[in-house]
């Protein structure tokens, strides 16, 4: 595959983490970051021999793929810039402000024939790659994602900035119509939510049950899923996770109705988890970002699909739009 000339729009943190993996890879020629503080993209640029821009129509005739990772509210319009010149674009998650705006990207991407992924990279987390591999069908979904306040992002509300991971991750694991959702939010420190727990019901009967906060002790990334075909419970934040199937632990269920049936067994004596056959998750360690970039790339070769689509980061803000709204439909006063 010939090098891609990429450019990155935006210095911030994120910015700078998606001009260092730009940087490295060999499929990626990294030749501009735009940024509106000429000074931050001066510095940015000048770390990894490239041009620095304040403007992104300046740099419309140097790039065939740019990666945006701006704040939320501008997504929109540094997206159109480049889509109506048929550039393809990565988006930084969420794909939008809301709703509204993140249909108009969809629908110019289609107008344009033009690739559009959104960074959702959570999707390219080893535990949760680990997950998709055993294709189950789950019931119940439980995600917890909490830290310490971030002082960044302070433009969208929790919802839009941390639980819109678990959102998407959910959305392509139920596979499903959303039937009902149930959410309280609380703001502490923004105007925005700063805590919310969302209950999101799907057309199939599968239940999610999500809580993100920004104003916690210590960080926590962790999601526990229950199926007919197994039960697993993982760690983003430590890369580990374990698998309990239920077809070898068949013999188990089986004796204890059999015990139970022949009464006067002392059930108090069994350890639950040393009769269960455990699985670890094989995870592989490979840089989410990376794997993201990668995928992008090969996407705006001809070469397959991103990993996250514009379609799925619309159908994630338009779900974290709806628990939104139901968090004004809970009224604390």
């Amino acid at each position: 595959m010939d090098k891609i000339a990429t450019a990155i729009v935006g210095a911030g943190k994120m910015g700078r983490i998606h001009t260092k993996v730009c940087s490295q890879l060999p499929e990626s020629e990294l030749v501009a970051v735009v940024d509106v503080d000429k000074d931050r993209a001066e510095k940015l640029a000048n770390k990894h021999s490239c041009g620095a821009y304040t403007d992104s129509r300046d740099i419309l005739d140097k790039v065939d793929a740019a990666t945006i990772a701006t704040p939320t509210e501008f997504h929109l319009d540094q997206a159109r810039l480049f889509i109506e010149k048929g550039i393809p674009v990565m988006i930084e998650k969420p794909l939008a402000s809301n709703t509204h705006q993140g249909r108009q990207i969809v629908e110019l991407a289609k107008k344009h024939n033009v690739t559009v992924a959104v960074g959702h990279s959570e999707r390219c987390n080893p535990v949760v790659r680990a997950m998709k591999r055993l294709e189950i069908e789950p019931k119940f979904i439980e995600c917890n994602r909490v830290s310490p306040y971030p002082f960044r992002s302070t433009d969208i509300g929790v919802v839009l900035d941390v639980m819109i991971h678990d959102i998407d991750i959910v959305l392509s694991m139920a596979e499903s119509t959303i039937k009902n959702i149930q959410a309280i939010g609380v703001n502490v420190i923004e105007e925005n939510e700063d805590i919310c727990n969302a209950r999101i019901t799907f057309e199939n009967g599968c239940v999610a049950d999500i809580t993100a906060s920004r104003l916690a002790l210590r960080t926590e990334r962790k999601v526990r899923v229950f199926s007919r075909q197994a039960y697993l419970s993982m760690d983003y934040f430590k890369k580990s996770g374990i698998v309990i199937k239920a077809d070898p632990n068949s013999g188990v269920i089986d004796w204890i109705k059999q015990k139970k049936q022949e009464g006067g067994f002392d059930f108090t004596s069994v350890n639950w988890p040393d009769l269960l056959h455990i699985e670890e998750l094989e995870i592989d360690d490979k840089e989410p970002l990376r794997i993201e970039q990668e995928s992008f790339l090969r996407a705006c070769a001809g070469n397959g699909r991103p990993e996250v689509t514009a379609e799925e980061g619309l159908a994630a803000i338009d779900c974290a739009q709806r628990v939104l709204e139901a968090i004004k439909e809970h009224s604390w006063d």
